[in-house]
């Protein structure tokens, strides 16, 4: 049966990029993107860190260790005869991958050798190995790994804020695990999630740049065999709206102190490209350089240009974190709050709305220049049942009414949790 190819279109911004579901069972994206260069292929499951209970096709609900995610992340590399790397070092192309709280993506970015690189690619994800020696060998690098982690201020006042604001969930729960839950881990373990997780029809290529669809189709075609759907369910523990702890401090040799102010937000659903585009138009009015409340921070020598905010979400889990480095965290999260209170009854200002907006549009037209902004944004949008040039058009289509409302139901004031990284009082 010849495969449906669906052809994606935005006349706004005369782009264009294709979507077809493998034989295989994998979603394929390719953005072709004329007269460059270079290609960047990403290819990623839906399988993250917090993804540590669920059943499968209705079976018994099973639970795993924390960090088992990453931890099959590192072992994917490895095969009998020899790692991916290497294999890449003789196509020229530069590999990665990495592990977030819902997702695992390994990918390439290379000038030449397209083809070779992309089956390389689908080899090593398709083609696991593990072996109790192996398994056994990782636990030390992972192990200095989570150690790092944890001598890392960045990381910390992070993962404190959502400790401070997570009762259940794991998403408070580092990526990488600890060293007693990773010693957990075995290849019998690896190959069970492996198994539910890395199914293709669990999974998402992306190809943006140098690149045609036959020249994708051929490689996968050549290199994945179909899989068997299956019904995958992931299980959270009921989390309460509001937040477990207002303030979490710890302290750390740093220079300066640094801060993250979270605010907890309803994780009812994913937030469709709609919701999406008023909350960053709206986070841009807020808080980008050239809000009133940075210049204020700013005036107030209360941040640097390290200042800066996000909206983070996931399944289950959703938040606005600023932060950066302050001489005074308290105080920068008293203006910030007080800000967002007094902006709440009066409502986002037309002139600021109208920057943001034109911002935020700017930004996401511009990062379709970048072979790895389009193939990372559309497996992110794609995870969540979103799509790219229907975000970028709420984006243009946003009125000041539509934001104002966003704002009405975000950023609640008495729902925030504040983590401070700081040097050790002088006793």
């Amino acid at each position: 049966m010849k495969m449906k190819i669906e052809e994606i279109v935005s006349k706004e911004l005369s782009e264009k990029y294709y979507k077809t579901t493998h034989k295989s069972g994998l979603d394929i994206y390719v953005f072709p993107k004329e007269g460059y260069r270079s290609t960047y292929a990403i290819f990623g499951t839906k399988y993250g860190s917090v993804n540590r209970c669920f059943s499968v096709d209705g079976g018994e609900k099973v639970t795993v260790p924390d960090g088992i995610a990453h931890y099959l992340e590192h072992k994917l590399f490895e095969s009998e005869d020899g790692d991916a790397f290497a294999r890449y070092a003789k196509t020229g192309a530069n590999a990665n991958a990495y592990t977030s709280f819902s997702k695992t993506c390994y990918l390439f970015s290379c000038s030449d050798n397209f083809e070779d690189s992309l089956r390389i690619l689908l080899d090593f994800v398709t083609s696991p190995y593990f072996t109790p020696q192996t398994v056994q060998k990782e636990q030390g690098i992972i192990g200095q790994e989570i150690k790092m982690y944890d001598d890392s201020p960045d990381w910390r006042v992070m993962f404190n804020m959502l400790e401070g604001m997570y009762h259940n969930h794991p998403v408070k729960i580092d990526i990488a695990g600890t060293v007693e839950t990773i010693a957990e881990i075995t290849a019998e373990k690896l190959y069970e999630v492996y198994n539910v997780f890395y199914n293709l029809n669990n999974m998402i290529l992306c190809v943006a740049g140098n690149v045609t669809v036959d020249g994708v189709l051929k490689v996968a075609d050549k290199m994945l065999k179909p899989c068997e759907k299956k019904e995958i369910k992931n299980y959270f523990e009921t989390e309460p709206y509001e937040i477990k702890e207002p303030y979490v401090e710890q302290t750390f040799p740093v220079s300066m102190p640094l801060f993250n102010l979270g605010f907890k937000e309803k994780a009812d659903k994913p937030l469709n490209e709609k919701q999406l585009a008023c909350t960053d138009i709206l986070l841009s009015a807020l808080a980008s350089n050239t809000s009133i409340l940075y210049r204020n921070l700013m005036d107030s020598n209360l941040i640097n240009s390290s200042f800066s905010y996000e909206l983070f979400e996931g399944p289950g889990y959703c938040s606005v974190i600023f932060g950066g480095e302050s001489r005074a965290p308290k105080q920068a999260a008293e203006m910030i709050k007080q800000y967002i209170s007094d902006i709440k009854k009066n409502g986002i200002d037309k002139e600021d709305f109208e920057i943001a907006r034109k911002s935020v549009y700017g930004d996401s037209v511009s990062s379709l220049n970048s072979v790895s902004a389009i193939s990372n944004s559309i497996i992110d949008y794609a995870m969540q049942g979103n799509e790219i040039f229907a975000y970028i058009d709420a984006v243009a289509n946003a009125k000041l009414e539509d934001i104002n409302a966003r704002l009405a139901e975000m950023l609640d004031v008495d729902n925030c949790t504040l983590s401070v990284v700081k040097q050790p009082e002088e006793v």
